[in-house]
This record gives structure tokens, C-alpha cells and sequence, in this order.
């Protein structure tokens, strides 16, 4: 009796190759653990290849230098920041909601214990490494910034609030939000905050804020 056995079947031509888009995504969550766990200028690109499971060839191929990894790193953090503030839905949402939606999404991101920990290292290395507070000031401080501006400017817009400089506004309010709590985690005096406390401390900054600017 004739047994057919199954022939496994294999893909015709290379195997699939992952493209550098996801690339880049594993290399900088790879970098992303190497800044936290050893800083700056002891972060090893040699493992952060290993553990994205690539090449250190492929990964200069991707980031050319250090910096350029850490400046990546910056910036996929204020992307997830971007997305959770989701502007479209602020910039249609009422003053106070949207205040308060802005506030939280500031908050959530500078009082997190990822964001403490980076903070610490470019204060710490940024003598040595000039780079990396250039690239932590460009991509993390200016862009949410201006985010923060561009929504005040546009309730200004609407009639909504009476701002004589929204920019010098909008850096009152940052630092009402977050600086603080801020300040004391970054000195390990306090741990930082918790969702609850700083929901707390947006709704508190929105009052203030409006009852001085408020039409």
C-alpha cells in the first residue's frame, strides 16, 4: 500500500525581509532601554543591535551616530504624545475641555517616570555631550511648546480668551503645570506623581488659568 506523504511546500525567491521602517522601531526601543539603564555616553550600540537583532552595520546604516539614536528616541516620545493628545478632536473640543485634555496629555508626558529619567541624563551629560540638549530642546521642548501655543493662539482666534503674548503664556502655564512635581522627581525627593494626581493638578491649572484670562 502506497503512502502519500506531504511535501512541506517552500516560498518561492528570498524570504521576506523586514523593512527599515520596522527597523528603526526595534532599534530605537532597543536604544530607548540602553539611555535608561546606563545613560548617555555608556549606552552600547554593540548590544543595542544585539537586542534589536540586527547588525551594527545595519544599525549605522540606519542612525550614523549615537546622537542620531538619541535624538530618534526624543522624538518617538513626543509622537506618542502627539497621538495621544490627538489635536484634531482638541482643537474642536470646548475651552475648558480642551484646556483640561491639554494639560493632562502635557502632563502625562513630562511627569513620567521614562521622561524624569531622560531629563536626568541630558542634565547630567549634557556638559560632555552639547548634542543631545540640543536634540532634547528641538524635539521634545519646541515641538510640544508649540503645540501648546498654536491651541492657545487659536482660542484667541475664536474670542474666547485675551492673551497680550501667547507665547510667554504658554510657558506660565507649562510651568504651572508640571514644574514642580517636575523638579522634585528629577532630585528622587518625590516619586512622580500618579494619573489621579496630575488629572488633579490639569483641572486645577485650567481654573486658574481661565479665571485670569477668561473673557
Amino acid at each position: 500500500m502506497v503512502q502519500n506523504q506531504q511535501i512541506e511546500k517552500r516560498p518561492r525567491g528570498r524570504p521576506q525581509i523586514r523593512c527599515d521602517d520596522d527597523t528603526r522601531g526595534l532599534i530605537v526601543e532597543a536604544a530607548d532601554t540602553q539611555f535608561h539603564e546606563n545613560g548617555y555616553a555608556a549606552a552600547s550600540i554593540a548590544t543595542i543591535a544585539q537586542e534589536a537583532g540586527v547588525s551594527t552595520k545595519t544599525l549605522y546604516r540606519l542612525f550614523p551616530t549615537k546622537a542620531d539614536l538619541f535624538a530618534s528616541v526624543v522624538s518617538e516620545r513626543i509622537s506618542r504624545f502627539l497621538l495621544a493628545l490627538d489635536p484634531p478632536m482638541l482643537a474642536a473640543a470646548d475651552l475648558r475641555d480642551g484646556l483640561e485634555r491639554m494639560l493632562m496629555a502635557y502632563g502625562m508626558l513630562t511627569l513620567s517616570e521614562d521622561t524624569v529619567t531622560i531629563m536626568r541624563l541630558v542634565i547630567g551629560e549634557s556638559d560632555r555631550f552639547p548634542e543631545i540638549a540640543t536634540s532634547f530642546y528641538e524635539r521634545a521642548i519646541l515641538r510640544t511648546n508649540a503645540l501648546m501655543e498654536d491651541w492657545l493662539r487659536l482660542q484667541v482666534d475664536r474670542g474666547l480668551i485675551a492673551l497680550d503674548d501667547p507665547h510667554l503664556a504658554c510657558g506660565m502655564l507649562r510651568g504651572m503645570m508640571t514644574m514642580e512635581p517636575q523638579r522634585a522627581a528629577i532630585l528622587r525627593q518625590e516619586p512622580p506623581p500618579k494619573i489621579e494626581a496630575i488629572a488633579a493638578r490639569a483641572k486645577m491649572c485650567a481654573d486658574l488659568f481661565l479665571k485670569g484670562c477668561a473673557l
